[in-house]
């Protein structure tokens, strides 16, 4: 039998001096992490392994794009067990999953190009449920005025993901080979999976040391109607895609952009790659406490989180349009990292808007929003390997990219909301 909705924002009082919420905040950040490590080695892994199976850019497309068939698939189902059953292990299950999946992409490769699509799409499948579970877990612990910089955190988990794979990856490749990439990141995530099941419960009222009042909510059933008609869910869903198509094209096909436009070698990769997600990460978790501060002072929460998207839209844009232009790495690396860094500002916009128009149903609303916003993983990241296939270089593709970011800053401006919709 559902049960009745009841929302009880405010202060956590908890024993001792260090606040169970942030424990489980800084938990959830980890899992966020480990998703971007195990996502992003093939980044670099996809160039010797390319050499050595003569892959060209249309078959990295596909390689590097396989992750988003099976991610696409279990945002919306993960995101509503979280919300029904609860966030723990539903996110616990995934990282597992995800890690095993990591582990086995090494002997997958070795086998056919069709195993090797295989283990990525398994590793979406796993993946697919982290933002979800995590969006429910923070509608729990978090209370309102916290919840941009706990969500901004756990997003910049993406970048500092990024960081360490883009770090470690050239000297694991040179002293063990790249399949240690996944084998030292798979074993990671399943220590991760055993401190989550002993130490974190799904809500406040599980934990004898947590204590009333809490950050939690209680869920109806999921209003699916309401959520169809509901031009706010639509604006997130725009934002998020948007912001994801340009997103994930940068993620994953710098390294390949600057070894193809200025003979950057492998070893060097890397650490012009690391540039843009270390400003980003910084960037990301300044934008949350912005727009908390900003709220806390007296301004709506829609004008906050519209300001905040059309600033991450707009100058995520202009960089762009520069790029083609570049002379050097360090000029190219310069322009995506502004473009990047000032893109993360939208994750405490759209990234924490679902909590703001149906707290309840956080989990499904992300779980939505991550779906459609998983398309461009899967569509973008494939048509920039064609593209450059096609033209022989990358111009098209970043003036593609800030099309889009102007298509979801004017979408956003227009239908997003700061309001209880749903």
């Amino acid at each position: 039998m559902p049960e009745a909705l009841r929302t009880r924002c405010g202060s956590v009082a908890e024993a001792g001096r260090w606040p169970r919420r942030y424990t489980v905040a800084g938990l959830f950040f980890l899992a966020t992490l480990l998703c971007y490590l195990d996502r992003v080695s093939i980044s670099i892994a996809i160039i010797p392994l390319s050499s050595d199976e003569h892959y060209d850019p249309s078959v990295q497309g596909l390689i590097l794009s396989a992750f988003f068939w099976g991610y696409i698939w279990t945002q919306l189902g993960g995101g509503w067990m979280a919300d029904r059953f609860g966030g723990k292990r539903v996110l616990g299950a995934g990282v597992a999953a995800w890690s095993l999946a990591t582990l086995v992409t090494p002997p997958a490769a070795a086998i056919s190009f069709g195993a090797l699509f295989a283990a990525r799409v398994m590793l979406g499948l796993g993946e697919g449920v982290n933002f979800p579970s995590i969006h429910s877990l923070t509608a729990r612990w978090m209370p309102a005025r916290e919840r941009a910089r706990t969500l901004s955190l756990n997003f910049s988990g993406m970048y500092l993901g990024t960081i360490v794979a883009l770090l470690l990856s050239p000297p694991i490749i040179a002293a063990l080979g790249w399949p240690w990439l996944f084998y030292l990141s798979g074993a990671a995530g399943l220590l991760w999976v055993a401190a989550w099941m002993a130490g974190v419960s799904d809500a406040p009222r599980e934990e004898a040391a947590v204590t009333s009042p809490r950050a939690e909510v209680l869920i109806t059933r999921v209003p699916w109607g309401a959520i169809a008609r509901e031009r706010a869910v639509w604006a997130i869903v725009l934002a998020h895609f948007c912001s994801n198509f340009g997103y994930n094209i940068l993620l994953l096909w710098l390294p390949t952009y600057l070894h193809r436009a200025f003979g950057t070698p492998v070893a060097r990769v890397g650490a012009y790659s690391l540039v843009p997600w270390m400003a980003s990460f910084a960037i990301a978790n300044a934008g949350g406490w912005i727009a908390d501060s900003l709220i806390i002072r007296g301004m709506s929460v829609g004008r906050t989180r519209k300001a905040m998207q059309s600033a991450a839209f707009a100058m995520g844009a202009l960089p762009l349009l520069a790029l083609p232009w570049a002379g050097s790495p360090a000029e190219a690396t310069a322009l995506v990292a502004l473009s990047a860094a000032s893109s993360s500002l939208g994750l405490s916009a759209y990234g924490v808007n679902h909590l703001d128009i149906g707290p309840a149903h956080a989990g499904v609303l992300m779980g939505i929003s991550n779906t459609i916003a998983t398309i461009p993983g899967i569509v973008g990241v494939a048509a920039a390997g064609w593209i450059v296939k096609e033209t022989g270089s990358f111009a098209a593709v970043f003036t593609m990219i800030a099309a889009v970011y102007g298509i979801g800053m004017a979408g956003y401006l227009a239908w997003a909301s700061g309001e209880r919709r749903i």
